[in-house]
C-alpha cells in the first residue's frame, strides 16, 4: 500500500491527531497555501478546481429553479448597513472596515461585505415596482469578509468564497416554498454530488440567522463525530422590505412589503468532503466533483509501445471523464501515492503484459480494489466502477453518522453522551434558550444543531429542565 511511500509519511493519522490530519491533508494534496493575512487562503490549481466542479454542478441546480446570477458591490456603506439593526448586531464582531480611501479618510466607513442582504435590498427599491416584478431570484458567486478570532483552512477563514441568493416574493406563501425548495436543491447536492448524507431541519430561535425569521440548515457529521453546518436558508419576512421601504402596487391596486428569502453555501463544503470522505492516505474525492476522475499510469514506459497505448487510452477516455496522464520520469509507486493523495478515484495501469492480454488494471481509490478490465470494455467498465465509488463513499458516510448518532431521555444521559461519545444526540426541548445555555457550558460544546423535519417523539419532557417538552433536536459540537 501507498502507506510506506515518502509522500505520505508525513499524515499525522486522524485517529492519532484529527485536527493534524486535516491540516496534513489540505497542505500535501495542494488544495491550499497560506497568505501573509491570517485567516486569507491562496487556493491553489487543484483546490481551485474542486470549487469550480462544484459551483458548476450548484449554478446549474439554481437556473433550473429560475435563479438568475447577479453581482453586488463589495464595500457596504455604514448607513446603509444600519438600516437593519438585528442584522447589524449580528455581524458586528465580524466586520472589516474601510477607512481611507487612496490617502484620505473616507467621510463614511465602508463595510466590506460579510454578507449582501442590504445590498441586494438597496437594489431592489429601485427595480421592483408592481406585483408583475416579482419574484426577484438572484444569487451570486462571491468572496466574502468575516473577521474570524480563530481560523482553520476552509472551514473558518476571515475571506472565503460561497453563493448568497437573495429573493423576493408577492406573498409570504412563496417566500417560505422558496427557503424550502433552495434547502432541498442543498440536500440533493450533498446527497447526489458530494455523496454525504446529513440531517436537515429547523434552526432554533436562538441559533437563527441575524434578521431572520427562520433559519433551516443542512448538517453533515464528520468522520470524528463533529457537525459541520453545511448550508442555510432562511426566510425573512417583509421585515427587511420595510426598514428599506421596499414596496410593489399589488394585484388589489394597494401598496404591499414583498417578502425575502437568502440561502448560501460556501468552500466549507471542501472541509466537509476531507473530513467525511479522507483516510490516513489523503483525499477521497467524490467523482463528480474530482478535477482529475481517471489517472492514466504507464508502466515500464521505457518499453517500446506502452506510451503510445497509454496516450491511446487518454484520447478514448477524455471524451467522457476528467482524465491525466502521468508521463513524468517518476516511479510508478511514487504516481500511485501521489493520486491516492490527491483523492483521484481511478486510476488506470497499463504495462507490456497488459498490451499483450488486450487488458489494464482499474484502481479503486476508495477500496484500493484491482479490477482487470478488457481494453474494448474500459469506458463503460469506468462509468460502472465510478458510480459504484459514489454510492459506496454515500453508504459509509451514512453509516458512520449513524454509529455515531444517540439517543438521550435524561440529564444524566446528555451529559455522559456530550462528554465522551460525540456525535448526534437526539434529545428532547422545552423550546428555552436557558436550557440550550445550560447544556451547552456542561458539556463543553454541545449545542442545538437543528429540529428535524420528522420529529421523533423521545419522552414527554425536556431533558434539562423536565418540563413538557416541545421539539426533538438533534444536539452536536460543530466546526
Amino acid at each position: 500500500m501507498a502507506k510506506n511511500k515518502k509522500m505520505v509519511e508525513a499524515i499525522t493519522s486522524r485517529d492519532e491527531d484529527f485536527a493534524k490530519w486535516y491540516t496534513d491533508i489540505v497542505k500535501k494534496a495542494e488544495l491550499i497555501d497560506y497568505s501573509s493575512v491570517k485567516g486569507c487562503m491562496v487556493f491553489r490549481p487543484y483546490g481551485y478546481a474542486i470549487w469550480e466542479n462544484i459551483q458548476k454542478d450548484m449554478d446549474r441546480r439554481f437556473k433550473e429553479t429560475g435563479v438568475e446570477n447577479v453581482y453586488m458591490p463589495m464595500f457596504i456603506p455604514e448607513s446603509l448597513l444600519q438600516k437593519e439593526k438585528d442584522h447589524v448586531d449580528g455581524f458586528a464582531p465580524e466586520c472589516a472596515w474601510v477607512t481611507i480611501g487612496g490617502q484620505e479618510k473616507l467621510t463614511e466607513r465602508l463595510c466590506v461585505r460579510p454578507t449582501s442582504e442590504t445590498l441586494f435590498c438597496e437594489h431592489y427599491k429601485k427595480v421592483i415596482e408592481t406585483y408583475r416584478d416579482l419574484p426577484k431570484l438572484y444569487n451570486q458567486w462571491c468572496s466574502v469578509v468575516r473577521w474570524e478570532k480563530t481560523t482553520r483552512p476552509f472551514l473558518r477563514n476571515s475571506e472565503f468564497l460561497w453563493q448568497e441568493g437573495h429573493t423576493m416574493h408577492e406573498t409570504a406563501e412563496e417566500a417560505k416554498e422558496e427557503t424550502l425548495r433552495m434547502l432541498k436543491v442543498y440536500e440533493d447536492f450533498y446527497r447526489e454530488t458530494l455523496a454525504i448524507p446529513a440531517v436537515v431541519g429547523q434552526k432554533t430561535e436562538k441559533e437563527k440567522f441575524a434578521g431572520a425569521e427562520a433559519t433551516y440548515t443542512i448538517e453533515p457529521m464528520m468522520h470524528n463525530g463533529v457537525a459541520l453546518q453545511g448550508g442555510t436558508s432562511h426566510y425573512f419576512g417583509d421585515g427587511f422590505a420595510k426598514n428599506f421601504d421596499i414596496k410593489f402596487q399589488g394585484r388589489d391596486n394597494k401598496l404591499h412589503y414583498p417578502h425575502q428569502t437568502s440561502w448560501g453555501t460556501s468552500t466549507r463544503m471542501i472541509g466537509a468532503i476531507i473530513m467525511v470522505h479522507g483516510d490516513d492516505d489523503g483525499l477521497i474525492l467524490p467523482p463528480k466533483i474530482s478535477p482529475i476522475q481517471v489517472a492514466v499510469i504507464p508502466i515500464a514506459m521505457h518499453k517500446e509501445g506502452v506510451l503510445d497505448k497509454a496516450n491511446e487510452l487518454k484520447e478514448r477516455l477524455e471524451k467522457k471523464f476528467r482524465v491525466k496522464l502521468d508521463d513524468s520520469d517518476h516511479a510508478p509507486g511514487w504516481k500511485f501515492s501521489e493520486y491516492e493523495m490527491k483523492g483521484v478515484p481511478v486510476r488506470v495501469e497499463i504495462g507490456p503484459k497488459d498490451i499483450e492480454n488486450n487488458q489494464c488494471v482499474i484502481v479503486r481509490r476508495d477500496t484500493r480494489e484491482k479490477i482487470f478490465t478488457p481494453l474494448q470494455d474500459l469506458e463503460e467498465k469506468i462509468a460502472e466502477v465510478l458510480q459504484l465509488i459514489h454510492d459506496d463513499m454515500y453508504n459509509r458516510a451514512l453509516e458512520n453518522m449513524k454509529e455515531k448518532t444517540h439517543t438521550a431521555k435524561t440529564y444524566e444521559e446528555f451529559l455522559e453522551l456530550g462528554k465522551e461519545q460525540g456525535g448526534f444526540i437526539k434529545a428532547m426541548w422545552c423550546g428555552d434558550s436557558e436550557c440550550e445555555d445550560k447544556l451547552k457550558d456542561v458539556t463543553g460544546g454541545v449545542k442545538s444543531r437543528c429540529i428535524p423535519f420528522e420529529e421523533e417523539h423521545l419522552s414527554d419532557t425536556c431533558v434539562c429542565c423536565g418540563k413538557p417538552a416541545k421539539h426533538m433536536v438533534f444536539w452536536g459540537k460543530q466546526y
